[in-house]
């Protein structure tokens, strides 16, 4: 797949919040993602497929409904393309709030091998 081929596929999928799938089919297994900055429930760095799966599935388990989820058109430079991601959610305990992330991702040998988020 080329660069833009992919970006289009892990769009595809974050606009059905398949996420996982997403990584399963387009993520190195040594693939880094990286938050703007590490909270009590997660780390600034999370390292290797497994374990952004799992970092996954821990932010689902926080999210109580989630009203809609918008993702940009890809724009693709080089090696590396970038999304803005707006999700509008009601966290357990915390109330709906909106998020806006600048997404970006660099890619390898056809995989992605790591997403940093922005606010």
């Amino acid at each position: 797949m080329t660069i833009q081929e992919i970006a289009q596929h892990l769009v595809a999928h974050c606009r059905k919040a398949n996420f996982e799938a997403a990584q399963k089919e387009l993520y190195a297994a040594d693939a880094i993602s990286i938050e703007p900055y590490a909270t009590p429930a997660f780390d600034k760095e999370t390292k290797g497929l497994a374990a952004i799966i799992a970092k996954g599935h821990k932010f689902n388990a926080m999210i109580e409904t989630m009203h809609s989820l918008t993702v940009s058109e890809p724009l693709v430079a080089g090696s590396s393309f970038a999304c803005t991601m707006q999700l509008d959610v009601t966290m357990k305990g915390q109330g709906r709030m909106n998020m806006t992330e600048l997404c970006v991702y660099q890619v390898k040998d056809g995989k992605v091998v790591s997403e940093q988020f922005y606010q």
